[in-house]
């Protein structure tokens, strides 16, 4: 099987670097494309009322998720990749499950914001691997090793 539609689930911290490079370098080898997904976490707001503050931590995650698949991107084109970038909303598991059904592989790192559990694969991580409808790779970055 050929892995030439790549899905990069990125939040945008330093754990999901190692992941970043390594769809790269699987993009290279496959003659594959990659889309950098964002989630914008909507269960962070629950019943939250939206006012002027909610708005403005949205915005804020909206231009954190943008910068995030611009990073994905970037990399990508200094190797020859073409990188779709995507920012949507929901729940990160479900929104990731869902676009699954779309790839080759999913190839996303752990022990980002979920990096309290030294020993376990972050939550998100975790239950992709036990949904996706293909292949996920795990990359666990040297940052995650040394917290």
């Amino acid at each position: 099987m050929a892995f030439t539609k790549i899905l990069v689930p990125t939040d945008g911290s330093e754990f999901t670097k190692a992941a970043i490079r390594e769809a790269v370098d699987l993009a290279k080898v496959t003659g594959g494309s990659i889309t950098a997904l964002y989630v914008i976490d909507q269960t962070l707001f629950g019943n939250v009322p939206v006012d002027s503050s909610v708005n403005a931590i949205y915005d804020m995650m909206d231009k954190e998720g943008h910068n995030a698949t611009a990073f994905v991107k970037s990399l990508g084109g200094e190797n020859g990749i073409e990188v779709e970038e995507l920012v949507v909303n929901g729940s990160p598991v479900k929104a990731i499950v869902e676009a699954s059904k779309d790839f080759d592989i999913i190839v996303m790192g752990t022990l980002g914001r979920t990096g309290f559990a030294k020993f376990m694969m972050g939550s998100v991580a975790e239950k992709v691997v036990r949904f996706a409808k293909c292949p996920v790779m795990v990359v666990k970055s040297s940052e995650a090793e040394s917290k």
